[in-house]
């Protein structure tokens, strides 16, 4: 699974998941709900991109 990048610098992990907003470990960045939000700006799924 792809690592996603928010502009902010997060990196999405999907190995990870985002624990403390409910995303379970093994989350693909796709199937993440559309109102999820990056936890370290607050900004939208559709402002990142995929890494290597």
């Amino acid at each position: 699974m792809k690592k996603w990048e928010c502009p902010c610098g997060y990196i999405y992990d999907p190995v990870e998941g985002d624990y403390d907003n409910g995303i379970e470990a093994g989350t693909a960045f796709e199937d993440l709900p559309d109102t999820w939000l990056c936890p370290k700006c607050g900004a939208a799924k559709e402002d990142f991109w995929p890494i290597a």
